[in-house]
């Protein structure tokens, strides 16, 4: 028997993990610039606020997070509901709850990234383009965004790779579902509570480790390119 060969079920939650957390990271990818963008650039009351709620995932217990999403996006939440009546789309419970917990869980990350990139470039480019004639979209479009690509690749690789690592909220939200919302580490964890599971546990915590490195070190490569493409 091949210790090293993936079960099905492990290959299931492999393939799961990958397609929740790409979903997560195109979905969150235009609000996070946005955010990052109006941090970076503005100055408004009650800045200090909404800098804290863009963060707050990274301070309080994933499963704080899936409570409230679960009171959201429930079939009976707040938004669920109506979304559940009016367009009979169900968030809770499947693989589109689980993107959507991982993207509340990474958005974080995926903003602070883009935000450290848009206050690193030179205004004095984006004021030039404006005395040339170009409006404030094209000034954006064309200046601004080629100039913090570095910092939107490094964020929604690491945005990527946080999806891929999440547990608490994901479980609290959609459950640990077989085929549905069982991802890489909710398997991992069901693993360790069975008899024999050891190996397929620990297949699954390399696969994770090995994951997590290439998107750090693909993050790392791919944003030092861009900026030595822009500097050449």
């Amino acid at each position: 028997m091949n210790l090293f060969a993936l079960t099905p079920i492990e290959s299931v939650a492999l393939r799961l993990s990958l397609w929740v957390s790409a979903w997560a990271v195109v979905a969150s990818l235009p609000l996070g610039i946005f955010a990052a963008w109006i941090l970076a650039r503005h100055t408004f009351p009650g800045k200090s606020l909404v800098d804290g709620v863009i963060h707050l995932p990274l301070v309080l217990p994933p499963v704080v997070i899936g409570y409230v999403l679960l009171v959201l996006f429930g079939r009976r939440g707040l938004l669920g509901a109506w979304l559940y009546e009016s367009f009979g789309i169900t968030i809770a419970f499947n693989w589109k709850g689980a993107a959507l917990a991982s993207a509340v869980m990474a958005f974080p990350l995926l903003v602070r990234a883009v935000r450290l990139s848009l206050e690193s470039v030179d205004q004095g480019l984006e004021a030039a383009a404006r005395t040339l004639g170009a409006g404030p979209i094209r000034v954006f479009f064309t200046v601004t965004l080629p100039l913090v690509t570095p910092g939107i690749i490094a964020g929604a690789i690491l945005a990527f790779a946080r999806s891929l690592g999440e547990f608490g909220a994901t479980i609290t939200f959609v459950s640990n579902i077989r085929g549905e919302t069982q991802t890489l580490p909710l398997a991992l964890y069901s693993l360790t509570q069975v008899p024999g599971g050891e190996w397929g546990a620990m297949r699954l915590c390399v696969i994770a480790v090995i994951l997590g490195l290439f998107a750090l070190v693909a993050s790392e490569l791919m944003a030092r390119r861009f900026s030595a493409r822009m500097e050449g």
